[in-house]
Parts: C-alpha cells; structure tokens; sequence
C-alpha cells in the first residue's frame, strides 16, 4: 500500500516546511518536511530536496509498516499509521500497544491508543495533541 495524497497532506500539514536545519522539541536536527535521517547543523535544503527526502522517508516508512502490520488496512488507516510512524518512527509503533491491539484485530482499541502519543521530552504538546485526533479521525475513516 502507498500513502495517499490525504495521508502526504496530513504529514505536511504537521510538520511543515523548513529549508534549513533544526533541533525539535527533543533535540533532534530536522530539515524539510521533519525529516530527521543524516540531518546536521547549518545544512540547507531546496525544495526539491525537501520533496526527495518526504518520498524517501515515506518509501522507508512504508516498508517499516508492512512488515510491521499483520491485518488489512485500508487507506485512511494506512495513512494514519504512516503519519505517525512518520512522527515517530517505527520502533515506537513497533512496542505500541495501538499495534498490538491493531494486530490482533481490535481495530476500534488500536484508533484510541493514538491519543497517548501526545507528549515530547515529558510533557503534552498542543501540536501533538492535535496531530494524534486527526491520525485518530482518519484511521476511523471521519473525513
């Protein structure tokens, strides 16, 4: 399965743009569209790179996803799970209990775990509260 435009605009919508390099809430150096991999301080983008890097990171991403996930998805929860492996990376989805409820078929359980995800460095971010119920609408299919 591929990120749709929805899922791409929703990503993009939360994260932004920003052509030169810097640190997230917790530190991490971040460029483009929050992608983190390879980031230094002072490194510059083109948008063109910035587009690069998304469709990198998404491609990345969505093989971490696939073998990640056991039980057919379709595409707002496909979307809403790249979104937040996007913003979080695989290895927390891959401890979650949202996946593990998701794998053993709770679909309605593992949409509600999004809404845990919404602290950085120990405290709630308004941001990440926001991001979390829009994850949590598409996976359930609200438009």
């Amino acid at each position: 399965m591929r990120t749709s435009q929805k899922g791409v605009a929703l990503i993009n919508s939360f994260e932004g743009l920003r052509l030169t390099a810097y640190q997230d809430f917790v530190g991490v150096w971040t460029i483009g569209y929050g992608s983190t991999r390879g980031v230094t301080a002072g490194m510059k983008v083109t948008v063109d790179q910035a587009e690069g890097m998304l469709q990198a990171d998404l491609a990345r991403f969505g093989a971490e996803l696939e073998k990640l996930i056991k039980v057919p998805l379709n595409q707002g929860q496909w979307d809403a799970l790249m979104s937040f492996t996007y913003n979080l990376g695989a290895a927390n989805l891959a401890s979650s209990t949202l996946l593990s409820l998701l794998n053993s078929g709770n679909y309605a359980g593992a949409a509600e775990q999004f809404l845990r995800w919404s602290r950085a460095g120990g405290q709630v971010l308004a941001g990440l509260v926001k991001r979390r119920a829009a994850e949590r609408q598409l996976f359930l299919g609200a438009r």
